[in-house]
């Protein structure tokens, strides 16, 4: 069985490794390292080894994974693609999800929310283009069709907002030919028809 024969502390003071018969282990976490009580000369079975690994990459990987979910809020699919990134093994998947859902750091009617004030405030588009935004992000349609009726999304108001900040494109041009290049414009943005040509309409008398 593998003998403990050094102990030394990593660079971020948070985490120790593991030296085993004179070569490199594995490294842990300060806290997991305490709670085992590890110490040189220690002697492990192959099965306690395969469980302090274990418990040693869980709180390795949540470590980062919290850094990740804490910058915003976080879609489940956002959680599931980061998983795949790092290369988690699967059996961490549940564990680490249960810890994040219970700091309430993954929701994905949150996210939504989040998703939609942060396109209103800095890149608006028609409802249509957040939806198809919101699909690609794994959230469920019922969700996204909750959060956008809540949001009382003005598309006629963010419609001209959008030309507004492109009239110099147009200003010049024959009415009817600036009226075509406007209205191709809100097609491309995902705006339904009926807003571009009650929108265009306005902006052009």
């Amino acid at each position: 069985m593998p003998i403990i024969t050094a102990i030394k502390p990593q660079k971020n003071q948070k985490r120790v490794n593991i030296y085993l018969d004179g070569k490199f282990g594995f490294g842990i976490d300060l806290e997991n390292f305490v709670k085992l009580g590890l110490k040189v000369d220690m002697e492990l079975s192959e099965k306690e080894l395969t469980e302090i690994i274990k418990k040693a990459e869980f709180q390795k990987t949540l470590d980062k994974l919290l850094k990740f979910a804490t910058l915003r809020p976080r879609s489940e699919k956002e959680i599931i693609d980061w998983f795949k990134m790092k290369k988690v093994h699967e059996s961490l998947y549940e564990e680490l999800f249960n810890r994040l859902k219970r700091l309430e750091l993954v929701d994905d009617e949150k996210f939504a929310k989040w998703w939609i004030e942060q396109r209103s405030n800095f890149r608006p588009k028609a409802k249509r283009i957040l939806n198809q935004e919101l699909r690609i992000k794994g959230i469920k349609q019922e969700i996204i069709n909750e959060v956008l009726e809540d949001a009382e999304i003005d598309e006629e108001k963010t419609a001209r907002e959008l030309l507004q900040k492109k009239a110099y494109k147009w200003k010049s041009l024959p009415p009817r030919e600036a009226w075509q290049k406007m209205s191709q414009y809100l097609v491309g943005k995902g705006f339904e028809w009926e807003i571009i040509k009650k929108t265009v309409d306005k902006m052009l008398l």
